[in-house]
């Protein structure tokens, strides 16, 4: 025996049907689908929701809740998960990762006031709450915030006690002063 001689047992193979080859073929005119109506027809038939045209279940069930669809979701640091780091270093997203603090990479970090920080760090975060920038500020370090979606750090806003508090005048010539 040839690998050319193989075939298959006699009665595993059939023909398919081919429908719609004439009056002949045994399946001709309407092709096995009967006469009229919604399932005759191509594109026909009912979707696995449909009821029989009863009241639809997601109709008669009511809806709860709202989902805001402008949701910022952050991974949540705590001042209490940045104790493992050492005095005076740079805590950033990759620190974080490699500490196993936070778990996605693509995820913006929010740092968050629970907890109490007792040397200087400087914190590099996209987000962080007013009392954890607080915290940090006293303990001798800093939180910069990071823009969206880029690694290049970008001060936190004025008054969020992370750096001293400038003493420029404002111009006395501007409307309004």
């Amino acid at each position: 025996m040839r690998l050319n001689e193989l075939r298959p047992a006699k009665g595993a193979t059939k023909k398919r049907r081919r429908i719609g080859c004439g009056t002949g073929s045994g399946r001709g005119t309407t092709s096995g689908r009967g006469n009229k109506g919604q399932l005759s027809r191509s594109g026909g038939g009912t979707p696995p929701w449909f009821e029989g045209g009863q009241m639809p279940i997601y109709r008669r069930l009511p809806s709860r809740g709202f989902t805001n669809r402008s949701r910022k979701a952050y991974q949540v640091v705590n001042l209490s998960d940045l104790a493992r780091f050492k005095a005076g270093a740079t805590v950033g997203v990759a620190e974080l990762l490699a500490a196993r603090v936070v778990r996605k990479k693509d995820m913006p970090v929010k740092l968050l006031g629970q907890g109490e920080l007792s040397h200087a760090l400087t914190v590099q975060v996209h987000a962080a709450s007013r009392s954890a920038v607080e915290k940090v500020g006293q303990s001798g370090g800093r939180v910069e915030i990071l823009g969206a979606g880029t690694a290049a750090p970008r001060e936190a806003p004025e008054g969020s006690g992370t750096e001293a508090e400038s003493s420029e005048k404002p111009d006395e010539d501007a409307p309004g002063a």
